[in-house]
């Protein structure tokens, strides 16, 4: 049955047929792919070794950078699931495909959600990651993030039973939003956004709740390029720099990289040629200072990003952050033609077809290495969620928010009425993403404990405690 369910051919849909009609197509669509199907996670007898991902997933980037990526991924199986993106992809070919495709995030986990200002100052909660980002079956975003919640319920001591339900509220959540979005039209789900303070105004933990809105108010006030000049900065003459903190912030050296300043000029005037004429006449106020190598994330460590410092002639700064662009873990496994030859291009198109509002300076650029980047701001009033602090009513809470979220974001690049449709209005869907997402969480504990037998072997390489 599920050999037939992934083989069948995409299912192509008349924008110009009615709410109803859309709907009544996703709906057939659960006699080829039943929704109790969703269930299912059977290990594949070809499936690749984990560790070779890894180790595939590795070529490319800084050697000298590879056993910090491997440390963080070894601090737990949520940890390690962050950073296994290209293995749940590989994961994910095999399980039962609707054939709805549209833009996804690639590596929807809980902790890729967040607050950040729009370019108009507003606080709103949203998907904030797409290095991933790639048209691909819509299922698979909400099984990713589904699944993160039970891994993540797990490493916080909850029992399977709440997880599963994190889980499920995920599902649910995606499912009752997506109804909202089909009733919409096309122009009023692009003006949909999740405001953060009413969003946190929902929750029932007080505690919690004002502990949020003092983040709020403080990321509201906060002037972060000033802030952070004052933090990671010195004057060395009349100039400004960067300070290091190796490994985790460093310059590169002329053996380790042959970049110079003079080259990442002209990396940063092929950025300015991909921002929009008044975004250009902005950044023309301010000069390159400086760039400095700097890690982030799990997923990311290794590859080459960082973050340059701009200076106005008055001496205002602007820090971007620049991060290097490669191939979606998911384009090796969809079907989907590749719309952008330039990574970096890919990930600011998709981000702008997803996010209810992007960083007014998000980017793209390459070198003459033919390396792909995109840029955008080092931090604007971000709100991270403090998973270390969640009760179960908060997780609860946040896994409705992302399924939200997620929903929004679907509906703004597929079709809202067709996915609705499919998912129906009955428990039955939420309730397999729920058991599939525990399933895939016991696959995710044995493949975390090959990568520690991989460690112990020596097969990968980890840095001491940072």
């Amino acid at each position: 049955m599920i050999e037939k369910l992934i083989d069948k051919t995409e299912i192509s849909f008349d924008p110009l047929a009615s709410k109803a009609e859309r709907y009544e197509k996703g709906a057939a669509i659960r006699k080829v792919v039943p929704r109790s199907s969703h269930q299912e996670f059977i290990i594949a007898q070809d499936r690749e070794d984990p560790i070779d991902i890894l180790i595939k997933t590795s070529i490319g980037r800084i050697e000298s950078l590879l056993p910090i990526r491997y440390r963080r991924m070894m601090e737990s199986p949520f940890a390690f699931f962050r950073g296994a993106a290209a293995i749940m992809a590989a994961d994910l070919v095999k399980t039962p495909n609707t054939g709805i495709d549209l833009q996804l995030c690639g590596d929807c986990h809980l902790m890729n959600f967040g607050g950040f200002a729009t370019p108009e100052r507003k606080l709103v909660f949203d998907i904030n990651d797409f290095d991933e980002t790639f048209q691909g079956p819509w299922e698979w975003d909400l099984k990713r993030l589904a699944a993160s919640f039970a891994i993540a319920g797990r490493w916080k001591k909850f029992s399977n039973k709440t997880c599963k339900e994190f889980a499920w509220h995920v599902a649910d959540s995606y499912k009752r939003h997506m109804l909202d979005y089909s009733k919409l039209s096309a122009l009023q789900i692009w003006y949909a956004h999740i405001d953060l303070a009413e969003l946190i105004e929902l929750g029932k933990d007080e505690e919690l709740k004002e502990f949020h809105q003092k983040r709020i108010k403080k990321a509201a006030e906060y002037t972060a390029h000033e802030k952070e000049f004052a933090k990671m900065t010195y004057h060395d003459g009349i100039r400004a720099r960067i300070k290091d903190e190796p490994p985790l912030i460093y310059h590169l050296s002329g053996q380790e990289e042959n970049y110079t300043m003079k080259e990442a000029e002209l990396v940063h005037k092929r950025y300015l040629e991909s921002l929009s004429e008044e975004k250009q006449i902005l950044l023309s106020r301010y000069s390159m200072h400086d760039f400095a190598m700097k890690v982030v994330g799990v997923g990311s460590v290794g590859t080459l990003c960082g973050i340059s410092l701009l200076m106005s002639a008055t001496g205002e700064p602007i820090f971007l952050q620049f991060k290097e662009a490669r191939q979606s873990v998911l384009e090796p496994n969809v079907k989907n033609t590749k719309k952008y030859d330039h990574e970096g291009e890919r990930i600011v198109m998709g981000q702008k077809l997803m996010q209810s509002a992007s960083d007014m300076f998000l980017g793209w650029t390459k070198d003459d290495k033919g390396r792909f980047f995109y840029i955008r701001q080092l931090r604007d009033a971000k709100v991270k969620p403090v998973l270390e602090i969640m009760k179960e009513e908060n997780m609860i809470d946040y896994a409705k928010a992302c399924g939200w979220a997620l929903a929004r974001a679907h509906a703004r690049s597929g079709d809202p009425s067709v996915v609705s449709g499919y998912i129906g209005d009955s428990d039955e869907f939420a309730n397999a993403v729920s058991k599939f997402s525990i399933l895939y969480a016991d696959q995710n504990d044995s493949d975390y404990n090959k990568m520690v037998k991989a460690v112990k072997e020596g097969r990968l390489p980890i840095s001491a405690e940072i």
